[in-house]
């Protein structure tokens, strides 16, 4: 099989406009805490949020959380379990003449087996957060993940 390769621009802007995207979110557990990464684009910009991306044709999940682990923070994980299948509304998105993004996201709880992060373009800063996660304002989706993974949140 060819080399999985990103959907060129005009094309995505087409997809965001009429399709749910498919995609994998990580809670990635690292050695102080889960790593969350703020956010530079729409939709949730400027949000801690977890490392995430759509799965790319003919790429397994699998395979899909081991190269947004590595694009999005620099390390390989292990994959403890997949969490489950969710759904994401926004109004916004990273694209013009859209009415917003639809995410089916499959969440993965994954351990990080380098403890050096790099993020990418798509965030301002990684760093990992301690349970019970009082010290941050959580955005309901990544609350969801993190108590499916089994940790504890506080209560806002």
């Amino acid at each position: 099989m060819s080399e999985k390769k990103p959907v060129p621009q005009s094309d995505w802007e087409t997809i965001v406009a009429n399709v749910p995207l498919v995609s994998v979110d990580l809670v990635v557990e690292h050695p102080d805490g889960v790593v969350l990464g703020k956010r530079t684009n729409e939709p949730a910009k400027g949000e801690w949020f977890m490392p995430g991306g759509t799965v790319r044709k003919h790429e397994s999940l699998e395979d899909a959380v081991h190269r947004v682990a590595a694009d999005e923070l620099g390390v390989s994980v292990s994959i403890e379990e997949q969490l489950g299948v969710y759904e994401h509304f926004y109004d916004i998105a990273d694209v013009d003449n859209s009415d917003g993004k639809h995410y089916v996201p499959i969440a993965y709880h994954v351990t990080a087996d380098d403890a050096e992060l790099e993020f990418d373009d798509q965030h301002e800063s990684l760093r990992p957060f301690a349970s019970p996660f009082d010290s941050i304002d959580l955005h309901p989706y990544v609350k969801d993940y993190l108590v499916d993974a089994g940790f504890q949140v506080a209560e806002n």
